[in-house]
């Protein structure tokens, strides 16, 4: 995963208020919506049922170590959800050993390589990249109001452009990819025809293709890639990438027609998904 900054994450539990509200004018549902919708999980039928769920963030030191305020917006972001939260007091193992012991029935942990959700009853997992890719091809589709047999745009074939891939795939989207290693674009055609028996377009100039598309998924760490120029009144991008690719006059241009946080959309779709695997193992909504 991209490793984010403090700057990043400090902010974003006291703002979840705001950002929801801004999030339900630009795609008509709130983030726990949003993240129901790429979950395939209907709202009304578990948002009591979430209150019961209890989800133990473990602060992990190993590599760079733990980024401040970072356990603080997952809890924040699980509590917006309608779950129980908490910040194990102890870390890596001991951590993981205090989450147990404290019965909690999803536990999520992140360290420089890969950020999960644990659903300790059914020993399953949720990617935060999986998680990411189909939270915003959800808010995309929503702003969108559908994406079937539309032009999107996917640039970056990393683990959350696969991910997008194969969401807007099921979606019947006609799907082009770019990446700056063209390898990674053939792996992905090649994977994509593979498992859906779909062929996907590999494009090799950016530029042309920004301009021709008017849905775009930017799952790229790149920045200024995407500039006025490639922006039209039609023009919808969902952005999952850290920074987002927009230059300033870009960011301007597009206003509520982009779709872009570092951590919001993925935590709670992380958070939705692992619910549905409790709800899988209890029988109960």
């Amino acid at each position: 995963m991209t490793r984010l900054a403090t700057d990043d994450v400090k902010s974003i539990s006291a703002e979840l208020a705001d950002y929801d509200s801004e999030l339900t004018v630009k795609t008509g549902c709130s983030l726990r919506g949003v993240a129901c919708l790429a979950a395939a999980v209907q709202e009304e039928e578990i948002k009591d049922s979430l209150k019961n769920a209890r989800i133990g963030v473990i602060p992990i030191t190993g590599g760079e170590g733990a980024i401040a305020g970072f356990c603080d917006a997952v809890a924040g972001i699980v509590s917006h959800m309608g779950c129980k939260s908490f910040i194990t007091q102890a870390t890596d193992v001991a951590g993981l050993s205090e989450a147990f012991e404290k019965k909690a029935h999803i536990i999520m942990l992140a360290d420089d390589q890969q950020f999960m959700a644990l659903h300790t009853a059914s020993r399953r997992m949720v990617e935060n990249a999986v998680a990411t890719g189909k939270g915003f091809v959800a808010g995309l589709g929503l702003m969108a109001e559908d994406l079937k047999n539309k032009n999107v745009l996917v640039i970056g074939c990393g683990p959350v452009g696969r991910s997008a891939t194969a969401e807007l795939v099921a979606m019947s989207a006609r799907v082009s990819v770019y990446d700056i290693n063209s390898t990674r674009s053939l792996d992905l055609a090649q994977a994509t025809r593979k498992s859906s028996n779909v062929t996907i377009q590999i494009i090799k100039d950016l530029d042309q293709a920004l301009k021709s598309h008017e849905f775009i998924i930017d799952a790229s760490p790149a920045i200024d890639i995407i500039q006025a120029r490639h922006i039209t009144a039609e023009t919808y991008i969902s952005a999952p990438g850290v920074p987002v690719g927009l230059d300033k006059e870009a960011l301007l241009k597009i206003g509520n027609r982009l779709l872009h946080d570092p951590l919001q959309i993925g935590v709670a779709t992380m958070v939705i998904s692992a619910f549905k695997f409790h709800i899988q193992d209890t029988g109960n909504t």
